[in-house]
């Protein structure tokens, strides 16, 4: 069975200083074992926290943008080479269907080209501030970035955190989801097989618990901190990492909504909130988790909605059949039941998903479910549910839409459904949401800049703000001599 080794300065190892501990990651589809992770302990932690601290100090690494930008694109390339292999482990070790797998490592590719480019492009200013007097504004590297990654798109989001890290000059330690860690270790093998990047440039550190989490926020030795995950486990690393002020990013949970207008309540709507609330089984923080639908077409377009949901075919992410594939594993899987099952308390479930018979009794599989709820106060509508279980709600007019869209703590992403293209700016403008799509939802890339406030956490992923959180502005003041 294969096994997914750390990789700490410059070679792929299981242990530091002391005898392996083993884990097993799960095909969530089957229920068994399907991989063997190293397990790290507070030594592993060290040793890779120390080597980058080393390399980013003693190496020519952070003074070499050519280097930096040509080490992504050559990792693009790598990466693009493999995909299929790739691919094949993602859709072993999550559960999503193929297709997503494959898309996630094309936009990873993507985003690694992307920050290839603004490497070459960090330029400070000057100005002369009195005859003779100048100051200077350099860019330059933050320093050892620590990168905390969750199960569900292990891929992207890597390579989300980790191109701004290497193109700004930054070291990096990379904390993947033990789940997933072999699918990571086979696309993290096509950047360090790189033999130009200096020993402790890349260092990643697998664990099942919090030992090494806990080091990488608490340790003077890490500058910066970009997690992604639940918001829960985000305000827990703000806690840990305030004795020693580091840099923060993060991108917490998210419920999106969907509102959708009386003009937009057509068949090409379903179809676009089916996809964007299904995507990963729901197990997306952008995905769409509620569906605000105006008043005059309610009891239509809900009954489409119901039918759209009754009708997704729930199977293996590798079978072309498939149009959701399961959850991570049978804990969430029974999660997400239990919360169907309780559902009736607290508003109508109008499409109740089923766990399956047969084979994908297995597995960690469970039909999409849709519940009707008024009650903005209730925990279907409040909390981050992640899985396939849709809240729909009613609205009468924009003030009403506005008022029932902004009354979360969330504010990650949202979507607007209507022909009036007026409105869908009037919308966007009042919604407090950090993206905000207009008749679809989900369309993420590495140009734009996502991220929100609030419980869904702060700072700025992709695009050039992506680079902020891994950079430090310098000033240089200087006198000609008279």
């Amino acid at each position: 069975m294969s096994v997914a080794s750390h990789y700490i300065d410059g070679h792929w190892v299981d242990a530091v200083g002391g005898t392996a501990v083993l884990g097993d990651s799960f095909n969530p589809a089957t229920g068994l074992a399907a991989a063997r992770y190293a397990d790290a302990g507070l030594a592993e932690g060290e040793a890779a926290i120390a080597a980058a601290r080393r390399a980013f100090q003693y190496s020519a690494w952070r003074r070499s943008p050519r280097l930096r930008a040509d080490v992504l694109l050559r990792f693009a390339d790598r990466l693009e080479a493999r995909k299929d292999e790739v691919a094949d482990w993602l859709v072993t070790l999550n559960g999503k269907l193929r297709r997503e797998a494959v898309g996630e490592i094309l936009g990873a590719a993507s985003e690694l080209r992307y920050y290839a480019g603004l490497a070459r492009n960090l330029f400070g200013r000057i100005a002369e501030i009195e005859p003779g007097c100048y100051t200077s504004l350099e860019r330059e590297a933050a320093g050892v970035a620590a990168i905390i990654l969750p199960w569900n798109a292990p891929i992207i989001l890597l390579a989300r955190s980790l191109a701004p890290a290497l193109a700004a000059g930054c070291t990096v330690v990379v904390k993947p989801a033990f789940q997933t860690a072999l699918a990571q270790n086979l696309a993290l093998e096509c950047l360090v097989q790189d033999e130009r990047i200096p020993a402790g440039v890349v260092n990643s550190v697998i664990e099942s618990g919090s030992t090494v989490s806990q080091l990488l926020c608490t340790s003077p030795e890490v500058d910066v901190v970009s997690f992604t995950g639940s918001t829960a486990v985000g305000k827990r690393i703000a806690q840990a990492s305030a004795g020693t002020l580091k840099r923060l990013s993060l991108e917490l949970g998210g419920k999106s909504p969907a509102v959708v207008f009386a003009d937009a309540a057509d068949e090409r709507s379903v179809a676009g909130i089916v996809a964007g609330s299904l995507i990963q089984a729901g197990q997306q923080c952008t995905a769409i988790s509620r569906v605000l639908i105006q008043d005059s077409v309610y009891t239509d377009f809900t009954r489409r909605l119901a039918e759209a949901y009754g009708a997704v075919r729930v199977g293996p992410g590798n079978d072309p059949r498939s149009q959701m594939g399961c959850l991570i594993d049978i804990a969430n899987r029974d999660r997400i039941a239990g919360l169907v099952e309780r559902a009736s308390a607290v508003g109508e479930v109008l499409v109740q998903g089923r766990v399956p018979g047969g084979e994908l009794a297995r597995g960690a599989f469970i039909e999409p479910s849709m519940v009707a709820v008024e009650d903005l106060s209730s925990d279907y509508i409040q909390r981050e549910l992640f899985g396939p279980l849709v809240v729909v709600e009613r609205f009468r007019d924009e003030d009403e839409a506005i008022a029932r869209a902004n009354a979360t703590r969330y504010s990650l992403a949202s979507s607007v459904w209507t022909a009036d293209a007026a409105r869908s700016r009037r919308m966007a403008a009042r919604m407090r949401f950090g993206t905000v799509w207009a008749n679809t939802h989900n369309k993420l890339f590495a140009e734009a800049e996502t991220g929100g406030h609030a419980d869904s956490g702060y700072g700025r992923l992709h695009g050039q703000e992506g680079l902020n959180d891994f950079l430090e502005t310098k000033h240089f003041y200087y006198e000609l001599p008279a």
